[in-house]
């Protein structure tokens, strides 16, 4: 089934009354993986993550979300609903530092504010020391990651936060919980006001350095080895050349890769306060009798890879890197324990949250909205899914590197940047790099995405196809500087 284009509120509205507005609930972790959440087919045997599970049952399990590419931007889209070559003014200052306009970029929860919200922000800030409070923000309590090396790194301990855009205090504990505790007090608090809210809760878990809370220190002891992806060495032959030998990892004295097993099962550790912190919000929620009026979002900036395609990191344009969760839940408005397996991203969650909560965008959005699919969660969209790593450039930079051949610019730790396109049971992603072919993946044939039909000429034709597609795509969501891309190379 296709969606149609109805007015602004017309998909969403079997799930609210037109003059109702939800309390939302964002919750957003850093580097998790759909595989960490034992709800996924794709999860580990060995994973557990009941209370995450429990929200996905109680609503709509997206299965392919790319919510994101890598920290900074998935913010920032989640914070516009912009893709990356649009998020004009932000600069990288000195990493992970950075700054922004806000005149020239707006974030939408000051729109939400003038439209009768409450917002609010507690956890991980990537993008500088303004935090909006008092313009983005009626409360925070911001890891901004300014103040030095020390703060910027303080992942789980030692964390320096921003409270209503005040000076960097000492959090005390272990992050993740303490955010669920500021979080759960947030939430009680907001009973007792009959204004609707917004809480952005953005965990810092489960980024590296990998660190579990003491509770955890001991999960998942006795369970088998993680098992060890087939093209974590190489050689991949079909895949362009600065990826066919790329591998970050270590033989050991067996030809294994170095401490694989103890690396992922540290990681997944690190995922049970996550889940940990996702019940004690559902509990919050049940205490104060609000679950009847909220909507519960669960995602993550990106995912993570764990030696799919010799890979340790986010960044490339592979599932294994970019698939996150979705979850969403509202008791009695959505429909229980569904599945949706249409591709989405991280920019038709703010377009979708605009029209749970009844709020017309203040400017033009790259993203879809998802109601539909809500509602109907077995039905297609439209338009093709998009996704783009311009690296450290954003907005207008981005046509100017492009035009004067820098491409240098685009590169990072051997990766460089890229445009990635959806469509059916296919992924077309094209490098912005000189000489470097594309790359064509059938997911339904090729899930592990291990064979790059682009070298072969029997898919000659459906390549253009989805190249032209693509670059029409892109240029309707302001993206002009596809016509500055170098030519792909063809190999066959």
């Amino acid at each position: 089934m296709r969606l149609t284009v109805f007015s602004f509120f017309s998909l969403c509205s079997f799930i609210w009354a037109r003059d109702e507005q939800p309390n939302i609930l964002y919750i957003f972790t850093d580097d998790q993986s759909v595989r960490s959440v034992s709800a996924y087919e794709k999860a580990r045997s060995w994973v557990s993550t009941p209370h995450i599970d429990r929200l996905a049952k109680s609503g709509v399990r997206f299965t392919q979300c790319y919510s994101g590419t890598w920290c900074q931007p998935s913010r920032a889209s989640a914070l516009t609903g912009l893709l990356q070559h649009r998020l004009d003014s932000i600069k990288v200052t000195k990493y992970p530092m950075a700054s922004y306009d806000p005149k020239k970029l707006p974030f939408f929860p000051s729109v939400l504010r003038k439209n009768g919200y409450e917002t609010a922000c507690i956890g991980k800030w990537h993008l500088g020391e303004d935090v909006g409070h008092g313009r983005d923000w009626d409360y925070s309590v911001i890891w901004d990651r300014g103040g030095g090396r020390r703060n910027a790194m303080a992942y789980y301990h030692g964390t320096q936060v921003r409270t209503n855009g005040g000076p960097r205090e000492a959090l005390g504990g272990y992050s993740n919980d303490r955010f669920t505790e500021i979080a759960e007090e947030y939430i009680l608090k907001q009973a007792a006001i009959s204004k609707p809210w917004f809480l952005w809760l953005c965990y810092p878990g489960v980024h590296g350095p990998y660190t579990p809370s003491d509770r955890h220190m001991k999960d998942y002891s006795g369970t088998p080895d993680a098992k060890v992806p087939v093209d974590i060495f190489g050689p991949r032959p079909t895949k362009p050349e600065h990826l066919k030998d790329l591998t970050r990892w270590k033989k050991d004295s067996n030809g294994d890769p170095l401490k694989y097993d103890n690396l992922v099962k540290k990681y997944h550790r690190s995922v049970r306060s996550l889940d940990d912190g996702v019940g004690t919000m559902l509990a919050a929620l049940k205490k104060t009798d609000q679950l009847k009026n909220t909507v519960v979002i669960f995602t993550s900036d990106q995912g993570f890879a764990w030696g799919e395609h010799g890979m340790q990191e986010k960044w490339a344009a592979y599932d294994a890197n970019l698939l996150a969760p979705l979850i969403f839940s509202s008791q009695g408005k959505i429909e229980a324990n569904t599945i949706c397996k249409e591709p989405v991203n991280g920019v038709d969650i703010t377009r979708t949250i605009h029209s749970l909560s009844r709020t017309v965008p203040a400017w033009q959005m790259h993203g879809r909205d998802l109601s539909g699919l809500l509602e109907k969660p077995s039905s297609s969209l439209t338009e093709p899914m998009l996704l783009i790593n311009t690296t450290y450039e954003y907005g207008n930079t981005v046509t100017e590197r492009l035009k004067n051949k820098n491409y240098d610019i685009f590169q990072r730790r051997g990766l460089t940047a890229w445009m990635m396109m959806r469509d059916g049971p296919y992924k077309y992603i094209r490098h912005f790099d000189e000489d470097t072919i594309e790359e064509l993946y059938d997911l339904n044939k090729d899930p592990e995405e291990l064979n790059n039909l682009a070298v072969d000429s029997k898919w000659h034709d459906l390549l253009i196809k989805l190249r032209t597609k693509t670059s029409k795509e892109i240029q309707k969501k302001d993206g002009d500087f596809v016509q500055y891309l170098p030519e792909p190379k063809e190999r066959y």
